[in-house]
């Protein structure tokens, strides 16, 4: 999955929150100085093209919104990661969180217990 620029997630995170809007709407949500529409709208239409964002035609406007969830880009994001930097081992991040981050090992306990928690409830 294509990788959203700073102000392409900003767009989706407005789209995850709010659900399915026209560019007009979507211009609401900036603070001020607010973008021209038609930024706003190149940007949108860009989401389009990479599969992020579908839309419905209402005659020669459109009603734009998410086409995958936060859940799922923030899944795939991770996973870049893991792959990109820690040589495809979640065992590596881990280890990286223990080692530099100063988690603990009681943290590291409760997380092993989440799991398993989760795994047994599916």
């Amino acid at each position: 999955m294509k990788r959203l620029t700073a102000k392409e997630e900003e767009i989706m995170q407005m789209f995850w929150k709010h659900g399915p809007m026209f560019v007009r709407e979507l211009l609401a949500f900036y603070e001020e100085p607010k973008p021209h529409y038609n930024t706003v709208s190149t940007l949108v239409r860009g989401l389009e093209e990479k599969g992020f964002v579908k839309y419905r035609a209402y005659g020669n406007t459109y009603q734009y919104y998410a086409a995958i969830s936060d859940k799922e880009y923030k899944r795939s994001a991770l996973n870049d990661v893991v792959v990109q930097y820690y040589n495809n081992s979640y065992t590596n991040v881990v280890s990286t969180f223990i080692e530099e981050e100063g988690m603990s090992v009681d943290e590291l306990k409760a997380l092993i217990a989440e799991i398993e928690s989760k795994k047994s409830n599916r």
